[in-house]
């Protein structure tokens, strides 16, 4: 049966997935009005739902439920997802219905709406896939004057809301450099609360997934409601609670402040903010998340990711061709597959005050280039990839020198330098083109496998001196970074990419959309990792979360962890190294070999499977991926009290009436007994304990 059903004498659209509903109506004055988000209901179930009304109603408050996309005009005094001016200066919108359309696999709905007076049409898409509760939002906009601009000061992808329930909590992650995706839970309070960037980029502060629950709900059961935006740029979520208890939530590209002239006959189109409903607590939510980003965001999905080697910690700009090479021969030993050169290799880049946005390789360093340097890698077995920062430039550099008009900036204003960086203005099409080209060519002509693309700073003084609309940059920058990994990905299929800005600062389903993996954080610390990792879990899959085994004592903290630890809390994403393999011993050398091995043979249970978060006693944490009858637990107990080990770990999806063998000891325990009682671990003494367990599945 198709996924979208309409029903002309309720003028109701229904939207299904496998799971849950989704039901709006158009009102008398034609707006479009939020009816039900939750379980299964049929059309003439969702028909029969009454609009609810504001039991405070009164010439101080609005009667009605609440819009779809929220606008001015009328009795609103919510947050407005839709904010116009037009040329004679009026305001706000007045609908009228001009019809909708279903495509024809049922999947995609658009409702269309004219303002009554001016010549704009709002379009509201949603769109479900099938087997699949995510519902895809998004609005298009195009003025249809002839004549006359339209300024558009706010233009959300979509307005949410939430069924009356006694109680309202929120969950969303917050942070900064190298403390990034902190999950916080609190109740929602009575009052707008906003979530945003205003950096040009996702941010390590905040990031554009917002879950509201019914304030019972734990891993394992309660009512969740949950939105991710895909958008990579600067961001806003506003959340609403009313005095009566109303929850709603709007949310889009661009910050508050920003305004964009649209020109007659011109659109402009809101990335998707999607929505997803689950009954079964915050893990049921994580999981339909990862199988949505796994089935209908990533391109490359079914690819298992290789082991990888960075060369950051162990050289930082001090890279030269036989150091590399050096590196490079260690990280075969080891049973690296991909190599990846990082900072230092291009210009006059010898620190971060010079040479950024000088692509070409260092004559001194790569006298031959770095053919020689490729070739190794590949004759060691690995693939080859390379760090770069298309977005940036520092004022010491031939390309500023060239075109110091490229950067953003505004007129008799300074140039705010972070990192000794300028960013330039991927809006304007020269920088664009320009940019594109030398990727193009750095990847055409060395058959670069792997692009870790960095962003270290975010935008000051965001002008764009002569533009007539200079606020666009804030959205035009982000679409051309979207369009050169497109291009670059279309002309060289083999091509994969690492989004990275300073860690996890470009954390998003946007970017995810066209890359393979997210460097989430530069804090490697194990234990910090364990928080930053769970919350990034959230919302994206252990298939593209980078995470890499470094030094101890830690670059970022200075803790000295051992290095089993390291590997197994890094054994649950996707696998890196990252440390000064030349300072290594020959035990740790060996032991690194072994453990790396080791997840390979996990690796396509961790990377392809269902994951869960489980707790144990004390510090005691872990996660459980399933895929077929294959388990894979990790777990960690970062410190640990003289007397108090933990108990048996409950581990979650297992079958009680079956039996589990563990791989590696040859032991075997009922599924029951896994469920209710738990599963020994065999943890080391001390603090900075962790193990690794493989069950199947046996009878």
């Amino acid at each position: 049966m198709p996924s979208v059903l309409f029903d002309p004498d309720h003028r109701l659209w229904l939207l299904r997935g496998p799971t849950t509903a989704y039901a709006v109506r158009l009102a008398e004055d034609d707006s479009v009005r939020h009816v039900h988000w939750g379980a299964p209901l049929t059309l003439g179930q969702a028909a029969e739902l009454a609009e609810r009304i504001s039991p405070a109603a009164s010439s101080f408050e609005a009667v009605a439920d609440v819009d779809e996309l929220a606008v001015e005009g009328g009795a609103r005094f919510g947050p407005p997802s839709l904010l116009v001016r037009f040329a004679d200066g009026t305001r706000g919108v007045e609908w009228r219905y001009a019809g909708h359309d279903i495509d024809d696999d049922g999947g995609h709905l658009r409702i269309h709406l004219d303002d009554r007076h001016y010549p704009l049409r709002v379009t509201l898409n949603y769109r479900v896939h099938a087997g699949s509760d995510v519902i895809e939002r998004w609005t298009l906009v195009e003025n249809r004057d002839e004549h006359d601009p339209v300024a558009v000061l706010r233009l959300d992808s979509a307005a949410w809301a939430a069924p009356h329930r006694t109680r309202y909590r929120m969950s969303h992650l917050v942070g900064g450099w190298n403390s990034e995706f902190q999950l916080r839970r609190t109740d929602v309070p009575v009052a707008e609360t906003v979530l945003t960037s205003r950096r040009g980029m996702t941010s390590h502060h905040a990031n554009p997934w917002l879950a509201v629950d019914d304030g019972t709900a734990v891993e394992e059961h309660g009512e969740v409601w949950s939105t991710a935006l895909a958008w990579s740029g600067s961001w806003r979520v506003t959340l609403h609670r009313d005095p009566v208890g109303r929850v709603t939530w709007t949310g889009g590209f661009g910050h508050e402040g920003l305004t964009w002239s649209l020109a007659p006959g011109e659109t402009l189109e809101t990335p998707v903010f999607a929505g997803l409903y689950t009954a079964n607590g915050f893990g049921a939510a994580s999981r339909a998340w990862h199988a949505y980003v796994r089935e209908h965001v990533l391109s490359h999905p079914d690819e298992t990711h290789p082991v990888l080697y960075n060369s950051w910690e162990a050289t930082g700009f001090d890279v030269d061709e036989a150091g590399q090479m050096a590196l490079a021969a260690r990280a075969a030993r080891l049973g690296v597959e991909l190599f990846v050169m990082d900072d230092g290799w291009f210009g006059a880049r010898t620190s971060e005050r010079a040479g950024l946005g000088d692509w070409t390789p260092n004559s001194d360093r790569f006298p031959s280039g770095l053919g020689p340097l490729v070739a190794e890698v590949r004759r060691l077995g690995m693939r080859f990839g390379i760090w770069v920062e298309p977005e940036s430039v520092n004022p010491d550099s031939d390309l500023y020198r060239a075109h110091p008009d490229w950067v953003l900036h505004m007129a008799n204003r300074g140039r705010t330098e972070m990192r000794n960086q300028l960013v330039l203005n991927l809006a304007r099409p020269d920088a664009a083109e320009w940019t594109h080209a030398w990727l193009d060519r750095l990847v055409g002509e060395y058959g670069v496998d792997f692009l870790k693309w960095d962003a270290n700073r975010p935008f000051t003084e965001a002008g764009w001196p002569g533009h007539g609309d200079p606020d666009r940059l804030w959205i035009e920058h982000t679409r051309a970074v979207y369009q050169i990994m497109d291009r670059l990905r279309a002309d060289h299929p083999g091509l994969r990419i690492e989004a990275c800005a300073g860690g996890g600062g470009r954390a998003d389903l946007g970017v995810l959309a066209r890359t393979d993996q997210v460097w989430i954080s530069d804090n490697t610390d194990p234990v910090d990792r364990i928080g930053i990792q769970h919350g990034f879990s959230q919302l994206y899959p252990a298939h593209v979360m980078s995470a890499w085994v470094t030094d101890s004592p830690n670059v970022a903290t200075a803790r000295r962890t051992p290095l089993r630890f390291r590997f197994h809390v890094a054994m649950a994403g996707v696998l890196g190294i990252g440390g000064d393999l030349t300072a290594w011993t020959e035990q740790e050398l060996k032991e690194s070999a072994e453990l790396v091995a080791a997840y390979k043979r996990v690796r396509p249970v961790v990377q392809h499977g269902r994951q869960h978060r489980l707790r144990g006693d004390g510090t005691l944490t872990a996660v459980q991926y399933t895929r077929d009858d294959d388990h894979v637990v990790l777990a960690w107990c970062p410190t640990r009290a003289f007397g108090h080990d933990p108990a048996p770990l409950r581990l979650a999806a297992v079958q009680p009436e079956a039996t589990y063998l563990d791989l590696d000891t040859g032991a075997t325990y009922p599924g029951a007994v896994l469920l209710h009682s738990g599963l020994p671990l065999d943890l080391p003494p001390g603090d900075h304990a962790s193990t690794l367990v493989r069950l199947r599945k046996a009878g």
